[in-house]
């Protein structure tokens, strides 16, 4: 069942608590953390972007993601917001993040303009008011990063994959329209974007048998060749989406 409103704060919560899988999911959002870097880094660099003052994450869970960007040399003041407390704990621990705080998932305590640039990555899919975080990240930078699962495809409508996206907190099914429509709305332009498969490296993660390296690697090939024809690919598989928004100045 996707969750309820009054469940979303428990269910991310009880994500960071100590558990059995804990090392698990750690290694996960560590090797997670490398690609969405990479695509921060990347769509900041397209827009000319390459060394921003203050960075903001928004959703930042663990760190991760900052951690990596501040190994990057990327961003001279990194912080983030999260909504799980056990999360901004351990991201508070990590040396490459200045600050990182408690937010109540909609809006940034943070003043207009605090940031060059502002990034949920993998964040919007699990709120109730997409539209209205990303116009509070719009509030607060000069430039926006969002990165989404587009789950609107043939494949997330199998129950085994409608139930895995519902156990990982999705609330939000996107398509490419869907997430430019949230840009414009808010009277912004997409100046860049990536269009991704995931890495070989994600798609083998915990496959330990030859047969399901095998079956990962598989998987990996064809949505990279799906990811060569997008108005296909993003029909049939779910891929990853990421942009780069900043002021329409012809509005």
């Amino acid at each position: 069942m996707p969750l309820g409103e009054a469940d979303i704060a428990a269910f991310y919560r009880d994500a960071y608590a100590p558990s059995a899988d804990a090392e698990r999911y750690g290694r996960w959002r560590a090797l997670s953390a490398i690609a969405k870097a990479e695509h921060i880094v990347q769509l900041a660099t397209a827009i000319g972007m390459s060394s921003p003052g203050a960075v903001a994450d928004v959703g930042c869970g663990d760190g991760g993601v900052l951690s990596e960007l501040g190994r990057r040399g990327f961003g001279e003041r990194r912080v983030g917001f999260e909504i799980a407390a056990a999360a901004v704990e351990m991201a508070a621990g990590r040396s490459e993040i200045a600050e990182a705080a408690v937010f109540d998932g909609d809006h940034v305590p943070a003043a207009d303009g605090a940031y060059d640039l502002a990034y949920a990555s993998h964040v919007l899919e699990h709120v109730r008011s997409p539209g209205l975080l990303l116009r509070e990240m719009m509030r607060v930078a000069r430039a926006v990063v969002i990165e989404v699962p587009l789950e609107r495809n043939l494949s997330a409508r199998r129950p085994a994959a409608r139930a895995a996206s519902e156990a990982a907190g999705h609330i939000q099914r996107f398509d490419r329209a869907a997430v430019r429509g949230l840009v414009t709305d808010a009277g912004w332009q997409v100046r860049e974007e990536i269009l991704d498969p995931l890495a070989l490296a994600i798609h083998l993660f915990d496959r330990r048998s030859l047969g399901a390296r095998a079956k990962g690697a598989g998987k990996w090939a064809v949505r990279r060749a799906a990811t060569a024809v997008p108005p296909v690919g993003t029909r049939i598989f779910t891929l990853h989406y990421a942009v780069i928004a900043t002021p329409d100045r012809g509005a």
